[in-house]
């Protein structure tokens, strides 16, 4: 990996109190959706979000969401904690994202796209497998802060977009910086102590092939997922397709993968 951006890695703060405790109580089983509520209503920002994500056509909840126990309890620990820490990224990394043509704010559409997109997929037939799957979705591109930060420095955001433009986005980011944004993500995690599965399902998913037998199928899943929400188009009839064939070479269903994807994309 470039040394500069092992360098911005080792560079980042600590997590906040509020990211720090929210990862307590997921790792607690003793832990509740109360406790988790009370931790979260210390945070207006990542109250208004969670609320704002309930009640959009996203995640599909049936009824209107007006509390935040509600959301919380109906998102579920995973998933809260990868908007929490999605939250807590953005604010320490404060990226300038021109070279992938988008802005902050598009980034966090794509993050809960990413997860939207999982949940109610892998939510069809494998619920246990959220546990990872959940905030891994939400959280596997946030290498790409790091990386659209180091383009920008050294000048090179018009010849990286020309090559992403001619060759695909993540052959540029190879190109350019010598690595991948799956590879620098959990680089991230691991500076900040989270648990080995995560990081390795984030790491694998690259090439799912080489994945620990163990986390092979959640690495197959989250990659499907990479192909289907694509910078800076975001999901579209032929990603959504590449990704379905993805699907089904890994042996997951693919045809539910579609349904899915084709709701969100309406």
């Amino acid at each position: 990996m470039d040394e500069i951006i092992i360098k911005s890695v080792k560079a980042l703060p600590p997590l906040p109190k509020t990211a720090l405790r929210v990862q307590e109580i997921c790792a607690d089983l003793n832990a509740s959706i109360a406790d988790l509520t009370k931790t979260i209503e210390k945070d207006p920002m990542l109250t208004a979000n969670l609320l704002k994500a309930a009640n959009s056509p996203l995640y599909g909840f049936a009824r209107e969401i007006k509390t935040l126990g509600q959301a919380v309890s109906l998102f579920g620990f995973a998933t809260v904690r990868g908007f929490a820490i999605a939250a807590t990224v953005r604010g320490t990394i404060d990226p300038d994202l021109s070279p992938y043509k988008i802005n902050a704010e598009r980034f966090v559409d794509f993050s809960q796209l990413q997860n939207a997109l999982m949940i109610r997929w892998y939510g069809i037939f494998d619920r246990m497998k959220l546990e990872i799957l959940s905030p891994a979705s939400f959280l596997f591109s946030v290498g790409r802060l790091i990386m659209a930060n180091e383009i920008v420095r050294r000048d090179l955001v018009a010849d990286f977009r020309k090559c992403a433009e001619e060759k695909g986005l993540e052959e540029a980011e190879e190109e350019f910086l010598k690595t991948n944004y799956q590879e620098v993500s959990a680089e991230i995690f691991t500076h900040w102590n989270f648990e080995p599965a995560l990081i390795d399902v984030i790491r694998h998913s690259k090439d799912p092939l080489k994945a620990p037998e163990s986390l092979a199928s959640h690495a197959k899943a989250l990659r499907v997922v990479q192909i289907a929400v694509e910078i800076p188009d975001g999901l579209s009839e032929k990603s959504i397709e590449r990704a379905a064939k993805c699907a089904e070479s890994f042996g997951l269903p693919s045809e539910a993968f579609i349904n899915v994807a084709k709701t969100l994309n309406r």
